[in-house]
């Protein structure tokens, strides 16, 4: 057996409006909502669906949390304006611009944290050069 994509992930959170407010104005982010009222955030082909904290949705994770999250998000927009963007949104950037390694090589990241204190990493490819 071979796993070939990640379709979504769950996050943790105390409080979901305010978790989506972030991810659209921070990072341009789509709210959705399906199944039964559930809420998530939409992206490329990717999806975070969000669970109350007060009320994770079953199955979940043994011990369900918010802010127990480290994401890493890849964007073509230079660091330079993703800073600048996020400052504009009132989000303090924690660290950054650094190097890091990726699922696939080279990436240049900025961090920062959402409403509930997950860290939160948009990151640029790197080429070999």
């Amino acid at each position: 057996m071979k796993i070939d994509a990640l379709d979504h992930l769950v996050l943790t959170v105390a409080d979901i409006d305010a978790t989506i407010a972030f991810y659209a104005r921070a990072l341009g982010m789509e709210a959705v909502t399906f199944g039964e009222g559930r809420r998530a955030l939409s992206f490329g082909s990717q999806k975070i669906n969000l669970h109350p904290a007060s009320a994770p949705i079953r199955p979940h994770a043994r011990t369900p949390q918010a802010g127990s999250a480290d994401l890493c998000f890849l964007t073509g927009v230079p660091l330079d304006e993703v800073i600048a963007h996020l400052h504009a949104c009132g989000v303090a950037i924690e660290e950054g611009p650094v190097p890091r390694t990726g699922a696939t090589g080279p990436i240049r990241s900025v961090y920062c944290r959402d409403p509930d204190g997950n860290l939160v990493e948009v990151a640029n490819v790197q080429s070999a050069a």
